[in-house]
């Protein structure tokens, strides 16, 4: 396991993990760099390219703010969300930006910080080049690094990465695992479920009683981002002028009868859920990557699902028992099941929709979510790899068109449609013994194939799909 499910899952904010959380890592990754090199002093202007997917839909997806907050020393887990439209504001009109939030340089956007739209970096569809230079122009040092989704980020060196931009691990893991084969054998020789076994692979890094924390703390981030999602309403920003339904949608379930011809119970509140995650990731709020922020709202849907309806039917209520430890338990066993399908597709395949389309996505996310619900409902490891087989399977070939080069349409409904197929693709492996004809492997290597033969204007770019075949979009917002 060359990662842990703590990469996977993260607090960081909108509207994406690779276009925003992940340039603000590299900015200021790379600022940390000029400080630890003796250099940052000495900067008197700092140029910024942005290349491939980030170049053509940064704007859309705030890569820009991303960028000029990773500048000033921010990381997604902290940066104050409420003042940022502030902040963004001052370095324009002041057109000074400061350095890890301590050394004060001119900083005009038009001019240094560039959107290559139509060109690429060779490693990867998600690049950026740093250059640092002095009062007399010259380069004081220049950096490539690329954003390879979920929030990675490596440098063009691939310092410590592999091929497929996984960190080379060097953890003895008691129970290391490549394939979803391998993971199921040793389930079967350990007489282990698949979340106990990713536990004791966990502990190498952390303490169990800090695994748990820490993932409490992320089950806490994502409820927080269900209501305030449920409170906000208005218009989300971008130009599209998408108005936000969940706060209504939250209120007219609240207020009706489970038995009315429209409200059809669990599954409104699921796409509520969703739903109300995707639309405050839209907004540039505060999310958790699960495993990437476009797809944020999957695995929250399905574990408040399990808490909310699942008790009432004699299942399993360590999501929501009252007793102390009980509601923890479930959520620790739900997310380390899901981290350990989400680490099999980022290991052999992709999260990155610049990279493999929506499928990589969201299509992860609905098999993480579905491992994840089938995990807490006492499913068998061969069980728990069927529902994420299926959860990924009938996501295949999902694109990525985002209009506008905004995380809006049709990502927001994109994450409800993604839930509902998890809960499904549960239900349908809880009903087997695990047996079935199409592998996990065998469809997260069809998921990596698709994506590279998928033409690049269906991969985060915003030239193909709906993102050129809607109608009176504005052109301010599909150039952006």
């Amino acid at each position: 396991m060359p990662i842990s499910v703590f990469d996977l899952f993260k607090v960081g904010i909108g509207p994406s993990s690779s276009h925003t959380v992940g340039p603000m890592v590299a900015a200021r990754t790379f600022v940390l760099s000029l400080l630890d090199d003796e250099l940052l002093k000495t900067v008197a202007r700092v140029e910024v390219a942005l290349y491939g997917s980030l170049g053509a839909t940064g704007k859309g997806h705030g890569s820009d703010k991303a960028v000029l907050l990773g500048l000033m020393g921010e990381t997604p887990e902290t940066v104050d969300v409420a003042a940022i439209a502030d902040v963004m504001q001052e370095i324009e009109e002041q057109q000074i930006i400061k350095l890890n939030g301590q050394f004060s340089i001119s900083f005009k956007q038009q001019s240094d910080l560039i959107f290559h739209r139509k060109k690429s970096l060779p490693l990867h569809a998600n690049g950026l080049q740093f250059i640092a230079l002095n009062k007399a122009g010259e380069t004081l040092k220049k950096k490539v690094y690329y954003s390879v989704g979920g929030g990675f980020v490596v440098d063009e060196n691939c310092e410590s990465w592999n091929k497929d931009f996984i960190r080379e691990d060097k953890h003895a893991l008691p129970y290391p695992f490549n394939t979803a084969e391998e993971l199921l054998a040793l389930c079967k020789s350990e007489n282990l479920s698949i979340s106990q076994l990713m536990m004791k692979n966990e502990i190498t890094w952390q303490s169990q009683s800090k695994v748990e924390a820490g993932l409490l703390t992320l089950w806490q981030a994502m409820q927080d981002c269900v209501e305030q999602g449920c409170k906000n309403s208005g218009i989300l920003p971008g130009g599209l002028k998408v108005k936000r339904r969940a706060a209504e949608m939250c209120a007219s379930l609240s207020n009706e009868d489970t038995q009315t011809l429209f409200n059809q119970g669990s599954m409104d509140w699921v796409n509520l859920y969703a739903l109300a995650v995707n639309e405050e990731n839209a907004a540039g709020g505060r999310v958790v990557t699960a495993p990437t922020n476009g797809a944020a709202g999957i695995i929250p849907a399905v574990m408040l699902y399990y808490k909310n309806f699942c008790s009432a039917y004699g299942l399993p209520d360590d999501l929501t028992g009252e007793a102390a430890g009980q509601g923890e338990a479930g959520v620790v066993r739900f997310m380390l099941a899901a981290g350990a399908i989400g680490m099999l597709i980022k290991q052999n395949a992709s999260i990155s929709g610049a990279e493999v389309g929506c499928q990589g996505e969201v299509g992860s996310a609905s098999a993480m979510a579905a491992a994840g619900l089938t995990e807490v409902l006492g499913g068998t490891p061969e069980q728990v790899e069927n529902a994420a087989e299926i959860g990924i399977e009938h996501n295949l070939g999902l694109t990525c068109d985002p209009i506008g080069g905004l995380v809006q349409i049709p990502c927001i409904e994109r994450n409800a449609m993604g839930a509902v197929k998890a809960i499904n693709a549960s239900r349908m492996a809880l009903r087997g013994d695990g047996t079935h004809y199409v592998s996990l492997d065998k469809v997260i290597h069809t998921m990596r194939e698709t994506g590279k033969d998928m033409r690049s204007k269906y991969k985060e770019t915003s030239r193909g799909g709906l993102a050129l075949h809607v109608i009176d979009v504005p052109v301010s917002v599909v150039e952006c």
